[in-house]
């Protein structure tokens, strides 16, 4: 069995893999605002609410349980 090895090129793909899903979910948090001003006056309550009750959907449906917030 090989280890491994940390190249300058591993190291260069991961933290560009980590910028990119950090500007994906900056646009998406940018898009989200903004909806937040054009539909609710810019209120985050709503859209908050919303947030928390799609999220526990999406956990809850593949396995019909919430097991994944018990590691939190």
């Amino acid at each position: 069995m090989t280890k491994k090895q940390l190249t300058l090129g591993h190291l260069a793909k991961n933290i560009s893999i980590v910028i990119g899903l950090v500007l994906i979910w900056r646009g998406i948090w940018y898009v989200l605002d903004a909806l937040d001003k054009w539909f609710f006056g810019g209120s985050h309550f709503w859209t908050a609410l919303l947030g928390i009750i799609v999220g526990l959907v999406i956990l809850y449906l593949p396995d019909h349980d919430l097991k994944e917030i018990e590691k939190l």
